[in-house]
């Protein structure tokens, strides 16, 4: 078996601290480790779809109709996104920013990221 990339195991991470604060209450912070996951695996197809299912689940427990709609478009649109590779590198994946929008990426997620590319 594979080991693990560094990448991968913080992705795992974002989405476990995630399943924590939201069992805790946490909605924004389950939603900013999701933020967080979905920039470290949106360059691979389950890994980003799955990233937008976990917000997905957190807004609909919240009753936050607006971002469970965002989210819907955002899941039908991680396909298509992935055929064409239109992936716009740091973003957040919520539905307050544009899903075409690049963003920075922090320091410490770059590093990740940079290990994919190696």
């Amino acid at each position: 078996m594979k080991p693990m990339s560094p990448r991968a195991a913080a992705f795992d991470a974002a989405l476990s601290e995630a399943r924590q604060r939201q069992a805790a209450g946490d909605t924004a912070g389950a939603m900013q480790s999701l933020e967080r996951a979905h920039v470290l695996g949106q360059s691979d197809f389950g890994p980003h779809l799955r990233a937008h299912l976990a917000m997905l689940q957190v807004v609909y427990a919240a009753r936050d109709w607006y971002e469970g709609l965002g989210q819907i478009m955002r899941i039908a649109l991680v396909p298509i996104g992935h055929l064409f590779g239109r992936l716009p590198r740091g973003n957040t994946g919520r539905s307050n920013v544009s899903a075409f929008t690049a963003m920075p990426i922090p320091p410490e997620l770059e590093e990740l990221l940079e290990d994919k590319k190696k």
